[in-house]
């Protein structure tokens, strides 16, 4: 009883969400695991992510319902939700090389992103150490870090003077 009101929740919210975008769907199925999220050209991939929800509320292995929600995901590049949707479909069904091929292309995509990201943030915090530094006459690049051999830095400075 508890999934039947989740379910009708999540399909409310769906239809109060929808602007511009109408279902031309006949499908009236009372079992949402046969179709509710199948449909992937007339609702947004919000729709699609919100069906998929209330499918997997009433079957948590629903591998198709998992696949179709990380192609959602990752139509808004919510690559890490993507991930983890399909890293589920690979582990309730291992056979599946769809899901595999997935898997590997997403984790790509996913590191990729993820060192994008990395240097964004490291060309920030220089950024902002060299806005520091500028007050005393100094930048990051008067300091040099080394790393040992035991994995631990050590940095020095040099003043520019050669």
């Amino acid at each position: 009883t508890t999934v039947v009101v989740l379910a009708g929740v999540l399909l409310r919210i769906r239809q109060l969400r929808r602007t511009t975008t109408t279902t031309t769907s006949t499908n009236h199925s009372n079992y949402p695991e046969e179709g509710v999220c199948t449909r992937t050209t007339t609702f947004t991939y919000d729709d699609v992510i919100d069906d998929c929800d209330v499918a997997l509320l009433h079957n948590p292995t629903y591998v198709k319902a998992l696949i179709r929600r990380m192609s959602a995901y990752e139509k808004l590049d919510r690559l890490e939700d993507a991930l983890q949707d399909v890293k589920l479909a690979v582990e309730l069904e291992p056979n599946n090389v769809q899901a595999k091929r997935h898997a590997v292309r997403l984790q790509k995509l996913h590191d990729v992103k993820m060192e994008k990201l990395k240097e964004e943030t490291i060309g920030k915090l220089k950024d902002l150490g060299n806005s520091l530094l500028s007050n005393f006459g100094l930048s990051l690049d008067n300091f040099q870090a080394n790393q040992a051999q035991d994995g631990s830095y050590s940095i020095s400075f040099n003043n520019g003077n050669k």
